[in-house]
Formats: structure tokens, sequence, C-alpha cells
């Protein structure tokens, strides 16, 4: 029998949008957490973004459905002044508060945590921004490739000598921040069993981009003198290189210094063990183009598969560089329930991408499809105790729309 989800009887508000806050949410509800999403009347921007020309295109929101699974959705427009009523019932049903607001605008809506922790005191209030909660730019606008990539020195780090930056994979940086708030509110949530107390915790883009470029952000702060960029063709090491097989897959090389004997005996070139281009130490920095050319003559020769099996054979550690296409069919993926079923969703949607945590022992919620825009409002406003005719008086204010429909 699986045993009960870790976060069952957790109540969560996810107050954000786009993908770093609501992904953050997301692993809480893979847990059993029991998440309401919040939308403004018009829906979160990203329900739409399978529509857009810089996104694969879709004619079902899978974007939406990624960031969103597993919740229950309500439609609340904060700007109505009858909208505070539901916020605050909001706010003393939840333990978990996730907010990515701007803090100019959030002041403006009374979201910050001064203004609503009086409501719930145990509260963890979790705020994520783009550059921080201080400092001259902590105002600014930001999204995963301003903040994260650019902003942290990621962007320019990765690209080879010569190449300008380029565009990242979108949402990489947001998703990779939705873990360090999960991460932030998890041990939040430790302490209040410690302690009876609520907190305030909160991450950032940046914050998130630099811990992640820290080896070169922390080699900058000690000093360091830092190599040339890498260059494939010529790089400072031709055995740690990417290289192409004969059937047109790249894949990344990494030769220690032990095991190159059986790589030169398995790859048919012995005679590199005793070229004096390769031998002595001062040579071989030289003639690394030399060597780089001669690896991409030896491997252009076979197909991957043919590589995969000389590799495995002499326990060399290497990469496929896979597209998207060919990810989803690695079996590896399954096996290790990376992506999982998707319940509900329709129109072929039928799989998704686990969160990347796991506890053994506890088996994680099955995915099912994210709500409708304002799918549950009616349910959600009920539980929190508002009677019928006060949910027919937030509908004539405009605190809630009088018609819900669906968004995708």
């Amino acid at each position: 029998m699986a045993s009960e989800n870790i976060f069952t009887g957790l109540k969560v508000v996810d107050l954000s949008s786009f993908i770093a806050g609501p992904s953050a949410a997301v692993i809480l509800s893979d847990f059993g957490a029991d998440v309401i999403k919040v939308e403004p009347p018009r829906g979160d921007p990203w329900r739409q973004a399978h529509r857009t020309p810089i996104q694969p295109r879709a004619d079902k929101p899978y974007q939406w459905h990624l960031a969103n699974r597993n919740k229950r959705g309500i439609a609340l427009d904060l700007k109505s002044p009858s909208a505070r009523q539901v916020l605050r019932e909001l706010v003393v049903w939840a333990d978990v508060l996730i907010v990515n607001t701007p803090h100019v605008a959030r002041k403006r809506l009374g979201l910050e945590y001064a203004d609503i922790v009086g409501w719930n005191p145990r509260l963890i209030y979790a705020d994520l921004t783009g550059f921080g909660e201080k400092g001259p730019d902590a105002d600014l606008p930001g999204f995963d490739i301003t903040s994260y990539w650019a902003r942290s020195g990621l962007l320019s780090l990765t690209r080879d000598a010569g190449a300008p930056p380029t565009w990242p994979v979108s949402g990489s940086g947001d998703n990779a921040t939705a873990v360090g708030l999960y991460s932030a509110i998890v041990t939040a949530l430790y302490r209040r069993e410690r302690t009876g107390k609520g907190s305030y915790v909160t991450t950032s883009l940046l914050a998130e981009g630099v811990w992640s470029a820290s080896v070169s952000i922390q080699a900058a702060l000690a000093g360091a003198k830092f190599p040339p960029m890498h260059d494939r063709a010529h790089p400072a090491n031709a055995s740690m290189n990417v290289y192409r097989a004969a059937d047109g897959t790249w894949f990344v090389l990494i030769v220690t210094p032990d095991k190159l004997p059986a790589v030169a005996n398995a790859i048919g070139r012995p005679d590199l063990l005793t070229d004096p281009r390769f031998t002595e130490p001062a040579q071989l920095a030289v003639n690394m183009p030399q060597l780089t050319a001669i690896f991409d003559e030896v491997f252009g020769a076979q197909p991957m598969p043919h590589w995969h099996a000389v590799f495995a054979g002499v326990d060399v550690t290497f990469g496929e560089v896979r597209g998207p296409q060919e990810v989803i069919d690695d079996p590896q993926l399954v096996a290790n329930d990376i992506v999982v079923s998707l319940d509900g969703a329709g129109g072929g949607l039928t799989s998704t991408i686990s969160s990347p945590i796991r506890v053994h022992g506890v088996e994680k919620v099955p995915a099912r499809r994210a709500p409708d825009l304002g799918e549950h409002t009616d349910e959600i406003l009920e539980e929190l105790g508002f009677e019928k005719s006060a949910i027919e008086g937030l509908r004539t204010s405009g605190a809630i729309p009088k018609a819900v429909g669906r968004a995708a």
C-alpha cells in the first residue's frame, strides 16, 4: 500500500504567474498539497504561450498544464475592493502563499507581507522577484533570460569563442528557480514545525542564476585568471570536447588521462600514444587543434551506435546531444518516472514532466490537468464560507467573473 503523501493537508495559495512561482507550487502539489491557483479574470498570460511565435506551437496549452497541474482554479480581480474579503479568507485558509507580483503593484494591491501577516501569523509567505528585494534594480521587471541568464553571467559563459550570446532554452532558469523557491518554502515549513512561527521567504531569478554560475563567479571573487573561452576547433583539451558521428549526432566526450591508452586503442589509433606531437605536454598543448582534427576524422567515420559501444566498452564518460523529440523517447525517462501520465488534458496531451525530486517509499500524486480559468471559483468560495448570495454579490461587484469559460 502506498504511503500517505508528504504534504497531504498542506494548503497553498498560488498568486504567481508565468513559470517559476507556479512550478514551485506544482512540486508541492506532486506530494499532495491542495493548491489553489488565483488568476485575474483574463487569466495568467502563460495560458497563451503555446500560441506565441517564439514557443513551439501546439493546439493544446502544454506549458500551462506543465506549470499548473494538480491545482484548483479561482478567477479573482484583486483590484476590486470587494475582492479583499476573498483574499483575506484565502490567506487565513492557507499554509503557504506564493507571490511574484512586482512590489510596486503589490503595495497598491495590499499584498505585501506586512499587509496580510496579521490575518495568519503561521503563514509561509513565499516571495519571488527578478532581481531581489533591495538595491537599485529591485523594481525592474525580470524574466529568466534577463535576470537568471544575462545578469548572472551565465549567458556570457555558455557559448564558444567568437560567438555572440544566444537565446537560452525557454523556462530553464524559471524551473531551476522553482526548485529553489520550493526549498525555501520547505525550510520555512520545517522551522514552523519546530517553532510554530510563519516565515517570509524569498529568492530571485538573479540569485538562482548566480548560484548556477557560482563556480565562475567565485573564481572572479578570488581574482582568478580565466582561460580563453571554449573553441571547439582549438580546445584547451581535445579529450574533453564535442564531436560529431557519421550519422550527424553530436556528443560530448570526456577522456581522463588514465583512460587515454584504452581509448586510443579502442578507436583504432594506438599510434597517437607514440606520436611526438601528443606525447610531450608542451607539444600536446601546441598541437591540440591537430589532435582535434584527427578525432573529427575518426569519429566522423562511424555512426553514433558504433561509438556508443566503443565508449561503453572502455568505461568512458560521454553524452549524446539530443533534441526534444529524441529526449521523449529515452527509456531512462520512463524508467525513472521523469515522464509520467497526465490525466484529463485531452487533445493528445497524455504525458507530462514530473518534478525532479523523489522520496523513496512515497508516491507522488497522479498528474491531472491544470484548471480551466476560474473552474473551481464557486467551489472554493463555498469552502471558504461564502454563502451563495455573497458569491453572487462578488459577481455583481466584478470581483469574480460573471461567466467562466475555457481559456485555452
